[in-house]
């Protein structure tokens, strides 16, 4: 019996999570069936990823931006990014895979991220990468999404760099959402 509860318990939150997830998200809806483009499919992922990380960036107040987790119960923590570096990795990240998706050198704006700390800056910075990928996954087109390019080991097409994105930037996102718990803040996608 109670094994039944429990089961139903994690049925119905998962319901509430994935509903709550939907309704808060700016992306289209879309009909089973409908065919996508390449550019669609990879621009709505890429805007859910972005409306997300960015809730996330902007629920950190200015003064918790230097915040990285502290050894209180023996766990290490050496090395491990502030919450600031986390934003400026993800920034530059995107700036990087979004230049391989356009065969082109990462643009200037995108080398001096690591060195910005503030709130505004980071902000700044992180839309202007969001912006950028998604110049490039409006680049892709049905005939060049699957061809082979060059520069990222492991990822092979167009359209697998463009999936990255998102796929890298959510290991980060996961961190970002601890930091924020650990400083009493509610991220915005468990209100």
């Amino acid at each position: 019996m109670r094994l039944r509860y429990c089961c139903a318990v994690l049925v119905l939150a998962g319901s509430t999570l994935a509903g709550s997830a939907q309704m808060n998200s700016t992306s289209m809806k879309v009909a089973p069936g409908t065919q996508m483009s390449p550019v669609q499919a990879q621009d709505e992922l890429l805007k859910l990823f972005e409306e997300e990380f960015m809730g996330v960036a902007k629920a950190m107040p200015a003064d918790k931006y230097s915040f990285a987790p502290a050894s209180t119960n023996g766990a290490k923590f050496d090395g491990v990014r502030t919450f600031a570096q986390e934003i400026s990795h993800v920034s530059q990240a995107n700036y990087y895979f979004a230049s391989k998706i356009l065969g082109e050198k990462m643009p200037a704006e995108a080398q001096g991220i690591s060195k910005l700390t503030t709130k505004d800056e980071l902000l700044k910075a992180a839309e202007g990468s969001f912006a950028y990928a998604h110049k490039a996954i409006e680049s892709i087109t049905p005939e060049n999404a699957y061809v082979a390019i060059d520069g990222v080991d492991g990822l092979h097409t167009r359209s697998v760099v463009a999936s990255f994105i998102s796929a890298h930037g959510y290991d980060h996102y996961g961190q970002m959402v601890e930091y924020l718990r650990m400083n009493g803040v509610i991220p915005p996608g468990s209100k």
